[in-house]
């Protein structure tokens, strides 16, 4: 696996350069507001739909939750663009036998209260309006090792234009506050977040 490194000077100019980017190629980031916990580190889970997923969660978690931000990707994504590893970015390569590797490095992040890892359960890009949200089983090997440290958070993310020329992102956040003991769990727990989002954001009128 393809670890994240640390370099203050990069880490300055991706914060930059994502907060750059995002505000120039969105009209608006509508996200709701979420509690900081210092004491306790962030694995969020997220629906993977679109190349600006990543981009607009750094965006968010550094605005929001103040965390070291950490992200999940295919390792062939990495190999591609090594830079990412600079702003957090960590590989996962999909049936292999590292997979594991990068599964425990990911649990091991969160150990460190000052740490956010993202990850795409689905493991792979999926239309932005799918009704259901189907997880790989690593989410839950992360969480596992990872839960008694953790907060476990939700966020379903849907760009529209509406009335406008550019893009708004909305993401609705969420955290689980119920026990969750398997796969299965975690899987329904986020497909109702996903659904309650979803049906959020279909509700929205532009006069």
């Amino acid at each position: 696996m393809i670890p994240a490194k640390k370099n203050r000077f990069l880490h300055w100019f991706f914060y930059r350069y994502i907060n750059y980017i995002v505000k120039k190629n969105f009209h608006a980031v509508n996200f709701n507001a979420i509690e900081a916990d210092p004491k306790r580190s962030v694995l969020m889970v997220a629906n993977h739909f679109s190349w600006w997923d990543g981009f607009i969660l750094y965006y968010i978690s550094y605005k929001l939750l103040n965390k070291r931000f950490h992200i999940m990707v295919l390792e062939e994504t990495m190999r591609s663009h090594a830079p990412l590893k600079y702003m957090g970015a960590f590989s996962v390569a999909k049936n292999s036998r590292d997979i594991v590797a990068s599964l425990d490095y990911a649990a091991g992040l969160l150990n460190d209260p000052g740490n956010l890892v993202v990850i795409y359960p689905q493991g792979k890009l999926y239309s932005n309006f799918v009704d259901e949200v189907i997880f790989d089983k690593g989410a839950w090997h992360i969480l596992n090792k990872a839960k008694a440290k953790t907060r476990l958070m939700f966020a379903a993310t849907f760009i529209e234009n509406f009335e406008h020329k550019k893009p708004v992102a909305y993401v609705y956040m969420g955290e689980s506050q119920a026990g969750i003991e398997n796969i299965s769990q975690l899987t329904t727990a986020y497909q109702q977040h996903y659904a309650a989002s979803k049906a959020r954001q279909q509700q929205i009128i532009i006069e």
